[in-house]
């Protein structure tokens, strides 16, 4: 019998919102500016949505405290670059966006219990 919400579920929420929100401040500080966060549709989610001079950055932001099931750049799947692909589609379509140039990054945190996190950004990942 399920007691209420599974802890573990909550925690790991929690964990990739402040990968997010660290995510997020990093891009800003690089000059970027966020149009869209958590952004949802049927296609999928899009983490991270964000203007680079005359481009919109589509982000994924995969947040990990252990290496143990491989980095987080590694768990960015060709699933879910397609996923991630058609999302933006449907993006610049409910935002009436019209051609323009788009990008697609990727930002990992590396956050291991004790240690300062770390955070890398791949422009352009695919």
């Amino acid at each position: 019998m399920n007691d209420g919400p599974d802890p573990g579920a909550q925690w790991r929420r929690a964990f990739g919102r402040w990968g997010e929100d660290l995510a997020a401040r990093h891009l800003q500080n690089a000059g970027l500016v966020v149009l869209s966060r958590n952004w949802l549709c049927r296609e999928g989610e899009l983490d991270l949505v964000l203007a680079d001079g005359d481009k919109v950055v589509f982000c994924e932001v995969k947040t990990r405290a252990t290496n143990a099931y491989g980095t987080p750049a590694e768990s960015v799947t060709a699933e879910k670059i397609t996923r991630v692909h058609r999302a933006a589609q449907r993006w610049l379509r409910a935002h009436r966006v019209g051609w323009c140039r788009t990008r697609y990054d990727v930002v990992t945190v590396f956050a291991p219990a004790g240690a300062h996190p770390q955070v890398h950004h791949i422009a352009g990942a695919f």
